[in-house]
């Protein structure tokens, strides 16, 4: 960490994402704060938080990253069968708190949640401003699964989901994906691999590939108005 560079909160400065560390992959910078106009510039130059409760904020842009080009959406025939028999509602923008308080809860393959209530607060207050959004996705009037991300230009980056029911971050994933692909988004960013986003056609690309798209792409400037997705 003492050889990372340091961040004040006064500019919204961030280093030469070819900079990070190769171990642990993407480790680019520590500190600075999480104030809105910050976590656009990070974004927008593919650099995201992920810190723990007892950590500084630590800013990442991992390398390779992991891409989903919504034309290369991949639905499997068992989870297409399992939306056209879903009696799941879907919605966007209805309950973002409580998406970010599901996807913070306890994971049965994690101890702890990289969600601190410091993150809640920041991507609340981006949600005020029409940036970040959720999914819902409800099964008589519970939330049983959802996602949470932002919007930036024509851009998705997805930040996490969660899933109190079989297939219901799937189906929520896999709807969100189709209709932004339909409003012309070009880009949804899946930050590292899984097996899980791959297995919707997600795919590696260099860090580099990645960042170049991004100023025609994340432009905050010309901001899509298309939330809540109808």
């Amino acid at each position: 960490m003492s050889s990372l560079p340091w961040l004040n909160d006064s500019d919204f400065f961030f280093p030469d994402a070819e900079s990070a560390l190769q171990e642990p992959n993407g480790l680019l910078a520590a500190g600075g704060n999480l104030a809105p106009e910050r976590l656009i510039e990070a974004y927008s130059k593919g650099i995201f938080p992920w810190f723990e409760e007892d950590q500084p904020i630590l800013w990442w842009t991992p390398d390779p990253r992991m891409v989903l080009f919504p034309e290369e959406l991949h639905i499997s025939r068992s989870l297409s069968r399992a939306m056209k028999k879903s009696s799941l509602e879907l919605t966007s923008d209805q309950a973002f708190d409580k998406v970010m308080l599901a996807c913070a809860g306890r994971r049965r393959y994690a101890s702890g949640t990289w969600i601190t209530n410091e993150m809640i607060d920041a991507y609340c207050a981006l949600h005020t401003r029409g940036v970040a959004h959720s999914i819902e996705a409800w099964d008589e009037g519970t939330l049983v699964g959802g996602l949470y991300g932002l919007a930036i230009g024509e851009v998705f980056f997805g930040e996490s989901m969660f899933s109190h029911q079989d297939n219901a971050s799937k189906i929520a994933f896999a709807s969100t994906v189709q209709k932004l692909r339909s409003l012309g988004y070009r880009l949804i960013d899946c930050q590292v691999s899984s097996p899980f986003l791959a297995s919707f056609g997600a795919r590696e690309i260099p860090r580099r590939e990645f960042i170049t798209m991004l100023p025609r792409s994340a432009d905050y400037s010309r901001n899509k108005a298309h939330w809540p997705l109808q």
